[in-house]
């Protein structure tokens, strides 16, 4: 089986070609290289800028090698900076996926992989979210997530068999090499900080939560990249009752308690800063994922101490 991976050459993306040719597939990966590594990848890496007016042309040439499905990844993902330039979020991510759009059906690709986010759930008052929960995202980049959602939900007119995946708050490392060195999470960024001698710092600790900072739910990057694995399978069968997924653990963990296990792991009794609130950050966001494990056969295998160990020390 072949796959073409856009994003590939960043940190899940990378993860994603590693864990699919550990399992025998090929893969060819797409990528502007502005914050991916292309010797991240040991396979074909094609150049290129899926919202450039010249994308589709380049696509349409690569896809006529013949591809059995396409994993969607690039796009930014930064939720502050979509904020503060929303224009710029919606050329590439809206634009990059309808480049993409055309080339596959121009080419008659039909298997579609979406990376989406938990963003589109926006500010959910509950527990834990499901697939069925209102999508009200409240910052520029999970409302681009949504909008991809719809795109590849209306190319079902012309054929696509796609699937949408939510992620959650994807942290940690598979092996050596594949950090996220982009640090744009709070996992890295706090690792980061820790090495160049800083203290982290706490966006807000007076949200309504039992320690006043953000939780979330996060989930390994290995974990992450074998639900695309298991997604591109899903899109071969017959009966696909659900177009979205959730991708996470289904437990949730605050800002503190994640720095708590990072001197746990690290062995640095270190002390964090308190910052303001950042723009378009919900209070609370863990996945529910009873469909994740009933109709793609997942169930996370890591918890919150493997995901920082490995991120630590890889």
């Amino acid at each position: 089986m072949k796959l073409l991976v856009t994003g590939g050459a960043g940190y899940i993306g990378s993860h994603i070609v590693w864990q699919a040719q550990q399992a025998g597939l090929e893969c060819t990966v797409i990528d502007n290289l502005s914050t991916g590594l292309g010797d991240r990848v040991s396979c074909e890496v094609a150049q290129i800028d899926l919202a450039a007016e010249s994308a589709i042309g380049q696509l349409e040439k690569l896809l006529s090698k013949g591809f059995d499905a396409v994993i969607h990844l690039a796009a930014r993902k930064q939720v502050g900076e979509s904020v503060e330039k929303p224009e710029l979020y919606f050329k590439d991510n809206i634009g990059g996926l309808a480049n993409l759009l055309l080339a596959m059906r121009s080419t008659s690709h039909h298997k579609l992989v979406f990376s989406s986010s938990a963003a589109t759930y926006g500010m959910p008052n509950k527990d834990s979210v499901s697939e069925d929960d209102p999508t009200t995202p409240i910052n520029p980049y999970g409302q681009t997530k949504l909008i991809g959602e719809w795109m590849s939900a209306n190319a079902k007119q012309w054929g696509l068999r796609a699937v949408s995946l939510r992620y959650f708050n994807v942290a940690g490392t598979g092996k050596a090499g594949l950090a996220d060195t982009a640090a744009l999470n709070l996992i890295p960024i706090a690792i980061g900080q820790l090495r160049a001698g800083k203290s982290p710092v706490v966006f807000g600790n007076d949200y309504p939560t039992p320690d006043g900072s953000c939780i979330r739910d996060y989930v390994h990057v290995n974990d992450l990249a074998l639900a695309h694995i298991a997604a591109v399978d899903y899109l071969g069968r017959e009966s696909r009752p659900f177009d979205v997924f959730n991708i996470g653990t289904g437990k949730g963990a605050s800002v503190i308690e994640v720095l708590d296990e990072l001197k746990k792991v690290s062995g640095l009794n270190f002390q964090y800063e308190v910052s303001e609130r950042r723009a378009g950050d919900p209070p609370k966001l863990v996945a529910n994922v009873d469909r994740m494990e009933k109709e793609l056969g997942l169930k996370a295998r890591y918890g919150l101490t493997e995901i920082i160990d490995s991120a630590w020390n890889l």
